[in-house]
């Protein structure tokens, strides 16, 4: 707004011939400036040569001086030129105008307002523009954090899954990789639950316990996660697809750091002839995408379309 209120030339030219119009003497135009806040000290020579030379100067001259001198700084004079500005466009009195003054009072006035606003719109489009501007840095930035955010994390969700391949306690490996998984699902956003446990009545203490549980798609899917020396037989894979076919709508992803006997293969497939869906996943999987830092929600999604089409619960993603 600053340079609307700093005069440029043709609205500068403006108020030089608007000011002598709306006031009828020399002295009413010194008291026009006065009025607007203008300092003595800015025109107190000029007030000295109206009283003791009037005829000297006019009132053209007068205003072209007075304004020439508060135009210089742009800063220092600036609540003046406000209101100089303010006094013109809110004029209404301009039966007070000699006769012949007032129609080509009341036009200079209107054109006061019209470069005005015009003037004030730009600058609110070159202020929105600028807003604008600083909104999408601000996004570009905040994205380009969360970028790195994201990547730094999945550094350190790379480091904790490969340090369990040198973990000897067994039990430890195991809940220690579904802490890993679960964080990589959560940084993706997929993550419901995890560790999830369900008591029964008092006494019966914890009666089901889920590794983990994940949305995709509007699905839920009940993770389970197992390390175990040798390959995961059809008790695992029965023992995983109880809990699900006691949940409504419920599936399953079951992840194995040591494969699957061809049992497991077969129950997951009778499962998917009584519409319940299990994925089989191996953890060398997770360790590929992981290492690549590949898109985990994607490679979920791909592996259940796999499942579904192919009929095929161990289907791996080409």
């Amino acid at each position: 707004m600053n340079d609307v209120f700093h005069y440029p030339p043709d609205l500068f030219d403006l108020v030089v011939q608007t000011i002598p119009l709306l006031n009828r003497s020399k002295e009413s135009v010194l008291l026009f400036f006065r009025g607007a806040g203008v300092s003595e000290s800015i025109y107190g020579d000029i007030a000295n040569t109206v009283r003791t030379n009037k005829d000297s100067i006019n009132k053209y001259e007068i205003c072209r001086k007075i304004l020439e001198r508060i135009n210089e700084n742009n800063e220092k004079h600036l609540r003046e030129r406000r209101e100089i500005l303010k006094r013109i466009t809110e004029f209404e009195a301009f039966s007070t105008c000699w006769e012949n003054d007032q129609f080509k009072a009341k036009g200079f006035v209107a054109e006061i307002q019209k470069v005005i606003n015009i003037k004030d719109s730009f600058t609110r489009m070159s202020i929105e523009r600028e807003k604008e501007a600083t909104k999408r840095k601000e996004e570009y930035t905040t994205k380009i954090l969360e970028i790195q955010k994201h990547k730094e994390k999945l550094q350190k969700l790379k480091s904790n899954l490969f340090s369990l391949f040198s973990e000897t306690n067994f039990q430890q490996r195991g809940k220690n990789l579904e802490k890993v998984l679960n964080d990589y699902f959560r940084e993706y956003q997929i993550l419901v639950k995890e560790d999830f446990k369900r008591i029964g009545d008092p006494g019966d203490g914890i009666v089901e316990q889920i590794d983990g549980i994940i949305e995709i798609d509007n699905q839920i899917y009940l993770v389970e996660m197992k390390w175990k020396k040798d390959s995961i037989g059809s008790d695992d894979i029965y023992a995983h697809l109880g809990r699900i076919y006691h949940r409504a709508n419920a599936h399953g992803i079951f992840i194995s750091a040591s494969s699957y006997a061809p049992s497991a293969l077969i129950a997951a497939k009778e499962a998917l002839v009584k519409n319940a869906l299990l994925v089989l996943c191996d953890l060398e999987e997770f360790v590929r995408i992981i290492e690549k830092e590949e898109d985990l929600k994607q490679y979920v999604r791909c592996r259940i379309q796999n499942a579904i089409i192919e009929k095929d619960p161990y289907k791996k993603s080409n």
